[in-house]
């Protein structure tokens, strides 16, 4: 999406270690008119398809997955990454590993906000290593939802997350993906 390449062009930003800061306009501060573009995208990549619930991830995932479900008109289901005290019944539980913290930690969906007569449109803001996607994978099999697809916002193509989540048939929709990026050479984007 040119849109979405652009912006990170202007406002993104190259950290060591191959990590991209879009916290001026996507997981920090929320552009909320490109979040409407991004969701009407995904929608239209979808179309077609029947949804009853988008699942995403606590927390960089919430915004853009509200921006799809609004424009579904379906809910959205959010892993929290901590079972906290008010959420006290029976879970689904998996776990994801964290890039960017350095660490597992296990996510917890209430069984009561997924089932087997649910059709799950699984989405994130990133997608490199693939844990958080497959993670919210795991919760929608283990409530036996039908997977529909993910979306994704950002992928890092130079890593192998999409590639072997493809490879075990996930359909997974990327609005931008960085085959390189480097400090000093900047992004190069899939065409």
């Amino acid at each position: 999406m040119k849109l979405l390449e652009e912006r990170i062009k202007r406002d993104g930003e190259i950290l060591p270690g191959n990590i991209l800061k879009v916290s001026s306009f996507l997981n920090h501060q929320i552009d909320v008119q490109l979040l409407d573009e991004l969701g009407a995208e995904f929608v239209r990549l979808y179309k077609g398809c029947t949804i009853t619930k988008v699942l995403t991830i606590e927390s960089s995932g919430i915004a853009i997955a509200c921006s799809v479900a609004r424009q579904l008109k379906v809910p959205v289901v959010f892993a929290k990454k901590h079972q906290s005290s008010n959420v006290t019944e029976d879970c689904y539980v998996t776990s994801v590993w964290s890039f960017t913290h350095s660490c597992s930690y296990n996510v917890v969906v209430s069984k009561k906000f997924l089932s087997s007569a649910d059709k799950i449109l699984l989405v994130d803001d990133f997608l490199a290593n693939g844990s958080a996607l497959s993670g919210l994978a795991d919760i929608a099999r283990q409530a036996e939802a039908q997977i529909q697809g993910a979306c994704i916002v950002i992928e890092k193509g130079f890593q192998d997350g999409g590639k072997q989540l493809r490879e075990k048939g996930l359909r997974i929709e990327s609005l931008a993906v960085i085959d390189n990026m480097s400090t000093d050479g900047g992004i190069t984007f899939r065409r």
